[in-house]
């Protein structure tokens, strides 16, 4: 009887698959606890009448952070190596790097302008990203255009309660 050894290509994917989620999940975890521990300041204040409830950022954030995660994956699965998508990837770290300041900034600190700031290089970070990922992987680049989209109501969401709260 013999054992089945896997495929060291899958086993490649499986690994890269899994360094994508755990870096995404950290980003998760980060804004969660940023955003968790602020209800009450969020609830105090004003904001437009176009905002969404608080119930619904958690699983919009969700299902975004599983399609970033994706995106990368599939993007380096794509190019084979770090090395061969350097640039995309090193977009790809910028934006998450962006992303995971932007709810200690907001929601943490306070610091509506500030933040407003950051998430505005934030959108320009996922629109770089995006049309690097495009020159090796459509659907990679798909995968992100919602999350483009989020950012960008976010963007008007935080400039707006912004200028409410001066």
């Amino acid at each position: 009887m013999t054992t089945s050894v896997p495929n060291r290509s899958v086993l490649r994917d499986l690994v890269g698959a899994a360094a994508f989620a755990a870096c995404v999940a950290v980003i998760a975890v980060v804004g969660a606890l940023a955003a968790g521990s602020s209800g009450q300041e969020y609830a105090a204040l004003r904001t437009p009448t176009w905002a969404p409830p608080s119930w619904l950022f958690g699983p919009v954030w969700t299902a975004l952070y599983v399609m970033i995660a994706a995106s990368g994956w599939l993007l380096w699965r794509r190019a084979g190596s770090v090395r061969a998508a350097r640039t995309s990837l090193g977009a790809y770290a910028a934006q998450l790097i962006l992303n995971l300041a932007w709810p200690p900034l907001f929601f943490g600190a306070g610091l509506y302008g500030i933040a407003f700031v950051e998430i505005i290089l934030l959108v320009v970070a996922i629109l770089t990203t995006m049309a690097l990922f495009a020159r090796t992987h459509l659907g990679a680049t798909l995968l992100l255009l919602p999350y483009a989209g989020w950012a960008l109501f976010a963007t008007a969401l935080n400039g707006t309660i912004w200028l409410l709260n001066m």
